[in-house]
């Protein structure tokens, strides 16, 4: 029988977190993430921010067959189990940036302007596996 509760609970948040941040990381010290977001314009960036929703939303209703968007709280019609795993996914990563000063020990030598806008793509880039790790925990356990 499969292990299905009806409700998300605070137990779901912290899986979510603890998977997020273990695989975010490892990125978000990386010179090569960095490096690349540099060269990222604004569009690369939207489709990277579009492929960690389309990844988080496979991994959470599309991998999991007891799992059902329609039977679960929403906000606005967006399940509050989704909606936690993008704020996980993209708050692990900024939280591990800005802890870590990566965006000052990676792009120094930028304007302040500029620094965001990079350090905004550079977070889409760690949210990829961030929300890997996010929706695996959710699944798992």
């Amino acid at each position: 029988m499969p292990r299905w509760r009806p409700q998300f609970q605070v137990a779901d948040i912290a899986q979510q977190v603890v998977g997020g941040f273990l695989l975010a990381g490892p990125f978000v010290v990386t010179e090569e993430v960095w490096t690349l977001a540099t060269e990222m314009g604004w569009l690369h960036g939207l489709a990277t921010a579009a492929l960690v929703f389309a990844i988080g939303y496979g991994a959470l209703y599309g991998a999991d067959a007891d799992r059902d968007p329609e039977r679960e709280r929403d906000v606005v019609g967006i399940p509050v189990r989704f909606v936690s795993l993008m704020g996980v996914a993209f708050g692990s990563v900024t939280i591990l940036a800005l802890v870590f000063g990566a965006p000052a020990t990676f792009l120094a030598d930028l304007p302040a302007m500029e620094r965001f806008g990079v350090t905004i793509r550079a977070i889409t880039v760690g949210a990829i596996f961030s929300v890997v790790g996010a929706a695996t925990a959710d699944s798992v356990y």
